[in-house]
């Protein structure tokens, strides 16, 4: 699975049928998340596992760790826009969890998903070159908002 991970074109996949409004066939296990270039000011994208989802608050974890570029990105700018099941391009303010936030959402997820947790483990941990270091980013509605809108 980790060299699956490293083939850029096959994770790439995905990004040209959320931007044709065709992520809704991903449900709710995949959102796409648009953010900033944090040189560049270009927009970016990135398909990436939920790893928790509920009102208003949608999580994923950076299997790269913080060295990611979308990661990166996120904590330059914070601007971000996702788009998950049948919502697409909703504003949502990124909230990069500490370590121990992060290892404890990972736990809930590792709980939920016993399986799919021991896949991403192992090759993260494969990736790395040792016990994987796995932030948590937390998008929620923009604080100017309240809720999350589509725009």
């Amino acid at each position: 699975m980790a060299r699956l991970l490293r083939v850029r074109w096959l994770m790439r996949a995905p990004i040209p049928l959320y931007r044709a409004s065709l992520g809704w066939m991903f449900g709710n296990r995949l959102v796409m998340i648009e953010h900033r270039g944090r040189t560049s000011g270009e927009r970016r994208y990135v398909v990436v596992e939920v790893i928790g989802m509920e009102r208003n608050v949608v999580r994923v974890a950076s299997g790269f760790g913080r060295t990611s570029q979308w990661y990166r990105n996120l904590a330059a700018n914070g601007v971000a826009y996702i788009s998950v099941g049948p919502y697409r391009r909703v504003r949502a303010q990124p909230r990069l969890l500490d370590d121990a936030a992060s290892a404890a959402r990972l736990a809930e997820y590792a709980s939920a998903h016993p399986e799919a947790w021991r896949h991403l483990h192992s090759a993260m941990e494969e990736l790395q070159g040792g016990e994987p270091e796995i932030p948590v980013v937390e998008f929620v509605p923009p604080a100017d908002s309240g809720v999350l809108e589509g725009e």
